[in-house]
């Protein structure tokens, strides 16, 4: 089943998608948001997984064409939203970049941070930011949305809370990260709105390439039409998407409608290329002693996009262009 959140209102109105992402139906008398469809997951579901069907016979109602552009985030504001480091050998290779040494204890305990949840962006909305000398970065990445998480689940009870799975633009400004850090309080500035895709999917709709907790396939992004990586999601994941729920979840509840994302996709082969510029950069500072690839300007387009093996579209692309960001009034 694929839904997505129109834009209207703060929440969107929540439809069910077509597999083939060209249709899609509004389904009020179930849920009128995704949040509320969360909420009440287990009573809804098979309402929804019903209107979905008919959707694909084309028996429903009110069906209508599907555009993501028509779409907010899948959750436009959510109520938790965080982010993780699950593919270490990236962590690893970035801290190496600016001079820092990784402890032992980071593959064993995933890193995890909550960022900014009441300014989710669609999938082609705009990425707006103040300066270009902050250091605008890409990263793409995968994440699951839960239902309500009682606290203390372990990682081997959390197959049943993952009911949703999205693509993810984890936006950065890379210049102000090594300050935030110092500070030894984490990310605030560094990390601007996040983009996503503008449909979520349940597990099913992945077939066999959602196994073990991990998507097991390429995630691929381009700059400005320009192939720039396609690392495989299940390759490389020193942490899966269980095992960062039960971390999550360690002291505290998850409600319904969490998202978690499974940081930067890396894979320790390189020639799958990288799902952000701050990686490439290192690996040129090794290669060349110096890096190559600048960060994002204004204009630039970030494109970030994962296919079945039949090379159809899973949850529609994230297509965003930078922008200045431009004060109201």
């Amino acid at each position: 089943m694929k839904l997505a959140s129109l834009k209207t209102g703060r929440d969107g109105q929540l439809v069910v998608v077509n597999r083939a992402l060209t249709k899609c139906a509004p389904v009020p008398d179930i849920a009128p948001t995704l949040q509320s469809a969360l909420d009440q997951w287990k009573a809804v579901e098979p309402a929804l997984r019903e209107a979905a069907q008919a959707l694909e016979n084309g028996t429903i109602a009110d069906a209508r064409e599907f555009r993501a552009s028509d779409c907010a985030a899948p959750l436009p504001r959510a109520y938790h939203w965080a982010d993780a480091s699950a593919y270490v050998n990236h962590v690893e290779l970035v801290r190496k970049a600016r001079g820092a040494e990784m402890p032992k204890s980071f593959w064993e305990d995933p890193l995890m941070y909550q960022g900014g949840s009441d300014d989710l962006l669609g999938a082609c909305d705009d990425a707006c930011f103040v300066s270009e000398e902050h250091g605008i970065d890409l990263e793409a990445e995968v994440g699951v949305i839960t239902d309500d998480v009682p606290m203390a689940t372990p990682a081997s009870k959390m197959p049943v809370h993952v009911k949703l799975l999205v693509l993810i633009n984890d936006w950065t400004l890379r210049n102000l990260v090594p300050g935030e850090l110092a500070k030894g309080f984490g990310f605030y500035q560094s990390k601007p709105a996040t983009g996503f895709s503008p449909v979520a999917v349940t597990p099913d709709e992945l077939g066999d390439a959602w196994r073990e907790g991990k998507v097991h396939l390429p995630l691929v992004s381009h700059i400005n039409g320009t192939p720039f990586g396609r690392p495989n999601a299940g390759v490389d994941m020193t942490f899966d998407f269980y095992q960062l729920l039960a971390h999550a979840a360690r002291t505290r509840r998850l409600g319904a409608g969490t998202l978690l994302g499974s940081g930067t996709i890396s894979n320790l082969d390189r020639s799958s290329g990288s799902s952000c510029i701050a990686e490439r950069r290192t690996l040129e500072q090794i290669e060349h002693g110096a890096p190559r690839t600048p960060f994002l300007k204004f204009g630039d387009k970030v494109r970030i996009e994962m296919f079945d093996k039949q090379g159809l579209s899973i949850f529609g692309a994230i297509n965003q262009t930078v922008a200045r960001y431009e004060p109201p009034g």
